[in-house]
Parts: C-alpha cells; sequence; structure tokens
C-alpha cells in the first residue's frame, strides 16, 4: 500500500489524494464522497478499508486524525441522487468532494472503476484501481472518514425515524428495514429511484 504513494512522491507529486465513496446501496440517506491527502509522516499509519474496522476503530482513528490531515467529504441527498441517477450523482460527488479540500490535489487516486464520460474528466490527473480501499493508504483514510461521516448522518436521522432503526442498518435493505416499510411506507430521505423502494411507493 504505501509503496504505490510513496513512488509517486518521487516522482515530484506532493499532494497526493484518495478518493472513496459509502453508501451507493442503501435504500436510505445520502451517498458520500471522501478525499484525504495524507501527510508524508502518516503514510505508514495502520489505515484498512473502512469495511474491515469496527465502527468503534473507525470512529477511534476519525477523531485521532481530523485535525492532522487534509480531508472532506461532500454527500448527494436522496433527492438529488433520484432526479440524477447513480452515474451522475456520483460525479457530482466527486467533484464536491475535490472542490471542498483546503488543499489542491497534484493527482487523485480513486477507489474503483472509470466513472468520467467523454469531457467530464478532471484537469487534475487521476488513476482508478481496483479494490485501492485495501491498496492505497489515502484511499482507505478516505473510505474511514467518509464512512463515519455518513453514519453520523443516519444516526442523527435515527431520531427523526426511529422506526427505520438507521441507527444500526444506515438506511441498507435489512429485514427490518423492510418490515418497516412495509408498516409504515417511505419517510423524506428514502430513494423513491432504487427499485425496493418503487415497488413500496406504487
Amino acid at each position: 500500500m504505501i509503496d504505490y504513494e510513496i513512488k509517486l512522491k518521487e516522482k515530484g507529486f506532493k499532494a497526493i489524494c484518495g478518493v472513496d465513496e459509502v453508501g451507493l446501496g442503501p435504500w436510505a440517506g445520502p451517498i458520500a464522497f471522501g478525499a484525504v491527502i495524507l501527510p508524508v509522516e502518516l503514510i505508514d499509519f495502520p489505515f484498512k478499508d473502512s469495511k474491515l474496522l469496527t465502527a468503534k476503530k473507525r470512529e477511534n482513528i476519525y477523531e485521532e486524525l481530523k485535525d492532522l490531515i487534509i480531508w472532506n467529504v461532500a454527500i448527494v441527498s436522496n433527492t438529488e441522487l433520484d432526479k440524477l441517477g447513480l452515474a451522475l450523482a456520483k460525479i457530482l460527488a466527486f467533484k464536491r468532494v475535490i472542490l471542498g479540500l483546503f488543499a489542491k490535489p497534484d493527482i487523485i487516486l480513486i477507489d474503483g472503476r472509470y466513472i468520467f464520460k467523454k469531457g467530464q474528466k478532471p484537469k487534475i490527473p487521476c488513476e482508478f484501481i481496483i479494490n485501492g480501499d485495501n491498496k492505497i493508504k489515502s484511499i482507505s483514510a478516505a473510505s474511514i472518514f467518509a464512512k463515519v461521516y455518513r453514519d453520523r448522518i443516519m444516526i442523527k436521522m435515527h431520531k427523526k425515524y426511529p422506526e427505520y432503526c438507521f441507527d444500526k442498518n444506515k438506511g441498507y435493505g435489512t429485514k427490518e428495514h423492510l418490515d418497516a416499510l412495509k408498516k409504515y411506507g417511505i419517510c423524506e430521505i428514502h430513494r423513491r429511484s432504487y427499485r425496493p423502494i418503487k415497488k413500496i411507493c406504487g
């Protein structure tokens, strides 16, 4: 994981930015993109893909590093997602998270596959890395920050809509979530364009 970023720094790249997203699959809530630029002294910090960490461990890393690194998390709401569709929503979230960074990256390392169409690619050099959240430190860090940020939103939404258990399922399609939908219908943060929600909406 460390080698690739070190090699980029040796080539002259100073601000290497990792980007990862969370929340593409849930039935409710926003999608979130995280972006992190790690300082050299944190390049060997034991980051992991957020999915491999407990919620407590993610929170601890977030609190430990939030004032030590350059980072941003940007969201696209469920209503924006319904209007744009997932492909364009991802591009919008990407633009927001990069523009919101305190420093401009020299290069951006993005988890996953190519998401841009002709004319959409940013001027900053970008590389897409399959399974990047397990290979690249800055991407792993971005996944953690995005996950913590989004989870906090969903916990806050639980207080408004406790019947859906958003504090536990974070908007994902669990049995308890489905049972609540059948009993109560949808709320304002559900993604109406997603197939399971469409069925309930009629």
